[in-house]
Formats: C-alpha cells, structure tokens, sequence
C-alpha cells in the first residue's frame, strides 16, 4: 500500500508540482536503487538477526517514510522520501522469504510463496480506494492518503509482535536440518557465485522489471494514454490487483496441485511458469487496443501473468540453500533492483518523446519469456536434493 499510494496519486501529483514523465520515472528509479541497496543489506541481517525484531524495524521504518511522503513539497522531497521507503521495504523479501523455507517443505512452497506474494495485491486492491474516497478537488488533498496508508503499518506491527513468539521460524523438523543438501551446506559465497544463483539473478531481473512498470504506469496509461478518468482509473486499478492476486495464488494452487498429480516439483514449476509468462505477454496487443473492453480484459490478463511467475521464481530461490535464504534473496534483490529502476527511467523518457505508453508496455510484458528460456537453458538441478518431510522423492527445479 505504501508503494502503491504514488502511482495512483501519480498524474496529481505531476500535475500539481509540474514534472515530466522522465521525473516521476526518477521517483521509481530511485526507490528501485534504494531496494536494491536495502536487500543486500536485510539480506545479511536475515540470517544473522532474529526475524520476528527485525521484520518489525523495517515495517515501522517503511511506515514513517510513507507518512513523511504526505509533508513533502518539492520534486527534492518527494524523491528522497521514496528512496528510504525503498530501503527499508527492501527487508520484506529476506524476512518473509526466510519464514516461508523454514515453514513449508519444498513441494508446498509454491502456494505458501503464493499466499505470501498475494499481500502485496491484497494491499494493492484497497489502496485505489482509499484514494478515491480521499482525494477530492481540493489540490493536495492527496497527501492525506499517504499519511493515513502510513500509519496502517502500525497496526500491522502490533499484531505481529502480539502473534509471532520467539522459535516460531525454527526448522519444522529435525529431519527437515538433517536433510540439508550438500550444496545447502556450502559456504555463503559458493551459493552465491553458483550457476544457479544465476539463473536466478537474470530470472529476477527480467519479471521484476515487467511487474514494476505495469504497477507503476498503469494509471497514467489509463488517464493520459487513453483518456479515462481519475474515478475510473482508480476503480480499474483495484479490479487489477485483485486479478493478479487470483493470478498469483492460481499459479502457486496449480504447482501444488500438479505435484499432488505425480508431477515432479521441477516440471509442475516450469510448466506453471511458463503459462503465466505466456500471459504477461499480452502486452504486445496494447498499440492496437482503443479505449474499451477489450484493452481492459488484455490489462487483466497480462497483470495476472506478469505476478503469477513470483511464487515459481520464490521457490526455485529456496532451492539454493536455507543457511543462508536470507543472503540468498537479498542479492537477488540487487538483480531486481538494478535494472527495473533505469527501466523506469527510460520508460518515462519514452513517454516524454513519442507522447505514448504503448510501445515501452509491450516490451515490459515479454520480459517473463525471456526469463522462462533462461531456465530452460541454464538451469541444472543439483546432485543431490532436500526431501524435507516428504515421502516420495520429488526432483527439484
């Protein structure tokens, strides 16, 4: 919700301080890089701190820089307030990523990394409305919205530290630790500058660029590409969270229940990653859609696409090793980060000079292809696999 808050603010809020569109990219660039840099850093502390402090330090921090965001007063402000919410979000990923591994056993890890990806649509879906019901005519009335999504994060950090006691994360089993693959026990710098930690980068660099710039233009595609609404575009944009969320729990149901079929865990998850990746690719119809029924089904479908290939991406993450998840997911945020954020900049760049969002939309929603032909190519599964808890061996992808 705090990520979010700005792209459904986004055309005010350029309106009101007169920026470009290569200016409000800068916003995205600039929480991208700062993630980048957070996730290296929470990646760390992840296996070294306990989580149930440190996932509440990053939320209560994260919260703070969404509600400073609705006090700034210039291109300056705005822009270093999404830069500390970009790295303190950052230390979601190597938190809740970490948990995930220690709870589920590896064929369940798809659905569980499902449910785990479908908050951040859950908090996608309310925030359209909030902003409705928030923003009137009155200009800056939008800043009210920032503060009050802020402030949420506070309840959100009560009832974890009510809920979660200390050794909830433990491994579920004793088998589950002395299952412990050798590649899982390799030093930390082996798992990191492995083949497969590859793979991994390049996967998690391609489909978080397609994510986050159909996140974060898809309201000023609507209203400045296409003519609707501020009203409508808002309404639209919760219908296409909560898309991606079914987008994002159906993938992550379907490798579970294609495992629960007899599939192998390796093919159950590239053939669910491929179908969403072939889904993210109805962008390329966007340059021949008007304003319609049509261009609004083709978004949906391209949003349910573009998340449902998160679950897959977490779990093959998991598969490197569980000593050291949390370094594991944060310099994978380094890949993520590192591109998706210049993406962002080029993007707005090529807005200012064609005057359209059609051709740079297309192209982000190919990106899962790409990403789906790199594990066909690159990736090998390991010599020896995890059974955690499980019954049947499972080959691992």
């Amino acid at each position: 919700m705090d990520r979010q808050t700005l792209a459904g603010a986004s055309v005010r809020i350029t309106r009101e301080m007169e920026l470009s569109q290569e200016q409000y990219g800068n916003f995205e660039a600039g929480f991208g890089w700062a993630f980048a840099a957070g996730s290296v850093v929470f990646g760390i502390l992840a296996d070294r701190l306990p989580l149930r402090w440190l996932y509440a330090a990053v939320v209560a921090l994260w919260s703070a820089a969404g509600i400073a965001t609705g006090f700034a007063r210039d291109y300056d402000s705005l822009l270093w307030c999404r830069i500390f919410l970009g790295f303190f979000e950052a230390g979601h990923w190597p938190c809740g990523v970490k948990d995930t591994r220690a709870l589920l056993e590896a064929r369940d890890r798809s659905l569980g990394n499902g449910v785990l990806q479908s908050g951040t649509s859950i908090g996608a879906v309310i925030t359209p409305l909030v902003l409705a019901a928030m923003m009137t005519n009155e200009p800056g009335s939008w800043r009210w919205a920032f503060q009050v999504v802020g402030a949420w994060g506070i309840l959100w950090l009560v009832l974890w530290l009510w809920l979660v006691k200390r050794g909830d994360f433990s491994p579920v089993s004793a088998d589950a630790q002395s299952s412990v693959s050798a590649e899982a026990e390799m030093p930390w710098y082996r798992v990191l500058f492995s083949r497969r930690m590859a793979v991994v980068l390049i996967v998690i660099g391609l489909i978080n660029t397609t994510w986050q710039i159909l996140r974060a233009w898809l309201p000023k595609f609507l209203q400045e590409g296409r003519g609707y609404a501020e009203s409508d575009t808002l309404y639209f944009t919760s219908v296409w969270f909560a898309m991606s969320d079914v987008g994002c729990l159906g993938a992550g149901a379907l490798a579970f229940w294609l495992c629960r079929r007899g599939m192998t865990v390796a093919k159950s998850r590239l053939l669910v990653f491929a179908g969403c990746a072939l889904l993210s690719a109805a962008t390329v119809a966007l340059p021949f859609l008007p304003q319609g029924w049509l261009l609004l089904n083709v978004l949906l479908i391209a949003g349910a696409g573009a998340l449902g290939v998160f679950p897959v991406y977490h779990a093959i993450s998991q598969d490197l090793s569980g000593p050291h998840q949390g370094k594991v997911t944060g310099f994978a945020g380094i890949a993520a980060w590192g591109f998706s954020p210049l993406a962002q900049k080029l993007f707005g760049r090529l807005v200012d000079r064609t005057g359209s969002f059609d051709a740079g939309l297309a192209v982000a929603g190919v990106l899962p292809l790409l990403a789906l032909l790199a594990l066909l190519l690159l990736w090998k599964e390991p010599a020896a696999v995890p059974r955690e808890r499980t019954r049947a061996p499972d080959k691992e992808l």
